[in-house]
């Protein structure tokens, strides 16, 4: 795709939204929400919306990751087998969505979006659990697949998911929650971008500029994380909910 076609204008916008949808996504996930509507807005085919969503997106993902690895906020033999779930998952999602319409994941979106936003309105405070605390059978062999299948299929609110469901299922703390969740994330954007890279619905060299932004905001994202009020990361899973609830609806009508 060629980036002439692109003003400066818009290439800055979307240099901008990677830098804030990078921030946002390490902190509670969810930065697909400002990505894929500016790349919509910007004109792209919506099939390659998706794809270089997931191209941008995996630099977040992976500065993140990388930097909780270093600071030994993870543990690989923890995460591996989890990993290789959501990035199964993701791999199934990404190759049904080149066929089939994705405007019907519109019916379900909201309602999930709608689950979470009152889960941590209403939920008690979590009890902090460490993160290398035993398996939970429903969040490794269900949860963490299916959030990777979505993520490959459509993928805005992915981060979000991979954090609620630790809060639920594994009753995570919600910051452990969210560290746990970077692998995870990582793993379904890079299943996802090999399966779009495959087709070739990537715009390429939009998607760098927006990988540079990423890299920007993840960077700050990550190390504000680690130092994060718990009640704020609640308030932006909340506000990122919410948020992404409004867009879909205001879609549907």
């Amino acid at each position: 795709m060629d980036i002439a076609n692109f003003s400066i204008e818009i290439l800055t916008f979307l240099f901008i939204v990677g830098i804030i949808a990078g921030f946002l996504d390490t902190l509670v996930g969810g930065g697909g929400l400002l990505a894929v509507p500016a790349l919509l807005l910007s004109g792209i085919p919506p099939i390659y919306v998706l794809g270089t969503n997931k191209f941008q997106g995996s630099m977040g993902t992976g500065i993140a990751t990388f930097i909780l690895f270093r600071k030994k906020k993870l543990d690989w033999h923890s995460v591996k087998k989890l990993m290789l779930a959501s990035f199964v998952g993701s791999v199934i999602g990404g190759i049904i969505v080149q066929f089939i319409d994705t405007q019907v994941l519109s019916f379900v979106i909201p309602i999930v979006l709608f689950v979470i936003a009152i889960y941590f309105i209403i939920s008690p405070k979590p009890k902090s659990i460490s993160i290398n605390s035993k398996s939970n059978k429903k969040f490794d062999s269900y949860a963490v697949p299916v959030v990777g299948f979505y993520d490959g299929m459509f993928g805005p609110g992915a981060g979000s998911f991979f954090v609620m469901t630790g809060v639920m299922l594994k009753k995570l703390e919600i910051i452990q929650a969210t560290i746990l969740a970077k692998p995870l994330n990582f793993a379904s954007n890079i299943a996802g971008l090999v399966v779009f890279l495959t087709f070739g619905h990537i715009a390429f060299l939009i998607g760098l500029i927006m990988m540079l932004g990423q890299f920007i905001g993840s960077f700050f994202g990550t190390h504000y994380l680690l130092k994060a009020n718990t009640k704020v990361i609640r308030l932006l899973i909340v506000v990122t909910s919410l948020s992404m609830l409004a867009k879909y609806v205001s879609s549907l009508v």
